[in-house]
C-alpha cells in the first residue's frame, strides 16, 4: 500500500514538473509574444472597452461619438467603425472646439493605447468618455462592426490630342 501511495505522489510531482517545464518553454520560445504582453500594460484612467461593451454603445448611435485618433494611412489599412470623427492624436487638444460634449465618447486606435491617452485628455477637459478601444483588439474579440473602405484609385490625367 505504501509503495502505491509513493508511486502516486511521484506521478503527481512528475506531472507538476512537466507542466512547469512546458509553460516555461512556451514563455521563452516566443519572445515577440512576451514583449507584446509586457508592452500591453494599461496605464490610463479611461476604461479599456471590450467588443461587447463597444457593440452595446454602438447600438445607440445618437448618444455616441467615436473619435478615431489614427493617421489616415492606418484608417485605410485597418478600417474603423461605420461612423467616426478622425482627429489624429497629435491634433486632439487644438481640436476640442469641434468635439460635442453632449455625447458619450469612444476613442479608437489600433490597440487602444493612443486611444487611452486621448480619452484621458478628453475626460480631464470635461467630456463624457465611455472608454478607449483598439480596432484590432475589437476584431480579435469577435467584433464585426469594423468597415474597410478602399482608397479611390487616382484618375490619370487626360492625354492631349496631338495636332
Amino acid at each position: 500500500m505504501k509503495s502505491l501511495i509513493n508511486k502516486k505522489n511521484l506521478l503527481i510531482v512528475a506531472l507538476g514538473l512537466t507542466a512547469s517545464i512546458v509553460f516555461a518553454q512556451q514563455s521563452t520560445t516566443n519572445p515577440k509574444a512576451a514583449a507584446a504582453a509586457a508592452a500591453d500594460v494599461w496605464k490610463y484612467q479611461a476604461k479599456r472597452l471590450t467588443s461587447t461593451e463597444i457593440d452595446s454603445l454602438l447600438a445607440t448611435p445618437e448618444k455616441l461619438l467615436v473619435i478615431d485618433v489614427r493617421r489616415p494611412d492606418e484608417l485605410s489599412a485597418k478600417g474603423s467603425f461605420p461612423v467616426y470623427l478622425n482627429i489624429q492624436a497629435k491634433d486632439l487638444e487644438k481640436s476640442l472646439a469641434y468635439i460635442p460634449k453632449d455625447r458619450a465618447i469612444i476613442t479608437v486606435s489600433n490597440h487602444a493605447h493612443r486611444a487611452g491617452a486621448a480619452a484621458d485628455i478628453l475626460a480631464a477637459k470635461g467630456y463624457k468618455v465611455a472608454g478607449a478601444a483598439g480596432s484590432e483588439d475589437y476584431e480579435a474579440q469577435g467584433g464585426k462592426s469594423i468597415i474597410r473602405i478602399a482608397a479611390p484609385i487616382p484618375k490619370a490625367a487626360p492625354i492631349a490630342a496631338a495636332n
